[in-house]
Parts: C-alpha cells; sequence; structure tokens
C-alpha cells in the first residue's frame, strides 16, 4: 500500500523532462550551442596548453602552405617581360592558378641537421668535394667523360638550380648549362632579377650520358650522395628543379614533369623545391614558357621578392 508521504514516480518523471525543456529553451535563447561534458571520473585532465584546437584548419590534400601567412605580391600579369625571355604570347583567358604553385611553400619539417657556414669556409669544404669528384668511377659514365661538371655560382642568393647532366658542352668546358639551354636559362635567371653568378647551378649526375641520354637509375643513385653533400653545405633558401629527371633524383618519384610542375615540395622536409620545365624542353617548346614564368614568379615571392620591371 502506498504511503501518503511517498512520491508518485511519474509526476517526478514529468517535472524533470519539464525543467530539462525549460534549461534547453533557455540555452537556445542565450546563444549556447550544446551542453557543458564534464570529465569521465578518474580521467587525468587535460592541461590547457596540451588540449586540442577545437576548430582546426582543414587544408586540402593539395594545398601546401606555411604557417606564416604572407602579404600577396602585385599581380604577375602587371608586370612586363624581363628582355631576352619572352613570356607567352596574347590569347584566352587564364585559367586559375594552382594553389600549390600560387602560394608558398610547406613549412620546414625540421630544422637543418648543419649549421650555416661562413661563405668562406662554405666556398672552400664545396671546393674540396669538387676536387674529391675528379677520379670518380662509381658508375659506368666515367668510361666516357672528358671530365666531371660540378657546378656554376656562389649561391649567395639563396638560389639554386638543379638539371639532368652534362651535355656535350657542358663535358668540354666543365661547367653545367653553358650551351643553348644554359644561355636560356641565363636569361630566366636575369628575369628574375639576379645575377648569374649570384645563383648556384647543378646537375644530378657529375658525367655526362652518352649521346646526352637520361641517366640510369643506377647512375642516379651512384651520384646524389655528391649533390646530397652539395646541398647540405649551400644551404639553399629554394631549390628550382629542371625537368623530371631533376625531380627524380631529389624525391625517387616517377612522376611526369606535366603533373609535378608548380607544386612546392620539401627536400629532405626543410628545403622548398619548385619542379619545372628544363630550359631544352621549352627550346622546343616556346609555349610552355608561360607556366614556367608563373614557377619562377611563385619561387619569388617565397624568397619574398618580385621581378624587376622593364626599363
Amino acid at each position: 500500500m502506498t504511503e501518503p508521504n511517498d512520491v508518485d514516480p511519474r509526476s517526478e518523471l514529468r517535472e524533470i523532462a519539464a525543467a530539462v525543456r525549460a534549461h534547453v529553451e533557455w540555452l537556445r535563447v542565450s546563444g549556447a550551442v550544446g551542453l557543458p561534458r564534464g570529465e569521465r571520473p578518474g580521467a587525468t585532465p587535460v592541461r590547457p596548453e596540451l588540449a586540442p584546437d577545437p576548430t582546426p584548419e582543414v587544408v586540402a590534400p593539395t594545398t601546401l602552405r606555411s604557417e606564416a601567412p604572407r602579404r600577396d605580391p602585385p599581380r604577375a600579369d602587371a608586370r612586363p617581360a624581363a628582355p631576352g625571355f619572352a613570356l607567352a604570347t596574347p590569347g584566352p583567358a587564364p585559367v586559375a592558378a594552382d594553389p600549390a604553385a600560387s602560394g608558398p611553400a610547406p613549412a620546414p619539417a625540421a630544422a637543418p641537421t648543419v649549421p650555416a657556414l661562413p661563405p668562406e669556409e662554405r666556398t672552400r669544404r664545396l671546393d674540396v668535394l669538387a676536387e674529391s669528384i675528379r677520379g670518380c668511377t662509381r658508375c659506368a659514365l666515367h668510361a666516357a667523360r672528358t671530365q666531371t661538371v660540378f657546378a656554376r655560382g656562389t649561391g649567395a642568393s639563396g638560389l639554386c638550380f638543379v638539371g639532368e647532366g652534362p651535355g656535350a658542352d657542358e663535358d668540354e668546358q666543365g661547367f653545367p648549362f653553358v650551351g643553348k639551354a644554359g644561355q636560356l636559362l641565363d636569361r630566366m635567371i636575369e628575369a628574375m632579377g639576379f645575377g648569374r653568378d649570384d645563383v648556384y647551378v647543378c646537375n644530378i649526375v657529375k658525367c655526362r650520358p652518352p649521346n646526352n641520354r637520361k641517366p640510369e637509375p643506377e647512375e642516379m643513385a651512384a651520384c646524389m650522395p655528391y649533390l646530397n653533400e652539395q646541398l647540405e653545405l649551400l644551404a639553399p633558401e629554394v631549390i628550382v628543379a629542371l625537368g623530371a629527371t631533376a625531380v627524380q633524383g631529389l624525391f625517387g618519384t616517377s612522376e611526369g614533369i606535366t603533373r609535378l610542375r608548380g607544386r612546392w615540395k620539401l627536400f629532405r622536409g626543410r628545403v622548398p623545391v619548385m619542379p619545372t620545365f628544363h630550359p631544352a624542353f621549352l627550346l622546343r617548346n616556346p609555349a610552355a614558357k608561360k607556366e614556367v614564368w608563373e614557377d619562377l614568379q611563385a619561387v619569388l615571392r617565397q624568397m619574398g621578392r618580385v621581378a624587376p620591371s622593364k626599363r
């Protein structure tokens, strides 16, 4: 039998439900978006500085960006073409640029393992390395070479170009990019506002492949330790990879340069690399200069520079 002071459970539930509805309505009116969630009994409290960001930024996989925002530079198409490096003939309206090329490079994942060297010491060590490879016989390319081809330029600007390998002119003179493709590269460098010797230019392999063929994978693998040491000593701010072979040597990828160009990559997790077409390709396909100029302007933005105006 029910005692006079006992509470009817159904009446109590109705009262609780009415109270909850009233509280939820108050939260809605006051602008709240949810109820607070208490910690589980016995759970270790989360330190505020280690708590995850409640609203993380979602970045598309193909979009690479640095942690620090950068100012948008002046419109590239408003700048006149530099002398000697024609950009593109008038044509249809351009397609929207790839954000991976138009934006800054991804932030480095780790600090350099080697501290920056004084310029004199860096030059001395690079000279020692160049001398050490003169008699290299690590692969079959040494058999037909005239001489090894190490590099040209000081790299004082922080910019480095990496190509495929020496050709006939380079094999004869001992410096990379001195033939027709090298002359076009010089005009590209000038259009960017750099002096020819202010940038560093080198190749994946140091000996000329027979008939200027593409280096074989084992030849590239044999020579890559030299290039790795070059880049470690040089510590460039940005690398421009000229052609598919250069990108393959730096990253081991088999993708074609048409898919790779204009998309920032990181060498060893810390040096921004911009893949673009090789100057020899531009000699055969002048229309591709437009894409290369877009890539080079992205490099300038990454370095905080703009192309000089035509005088």
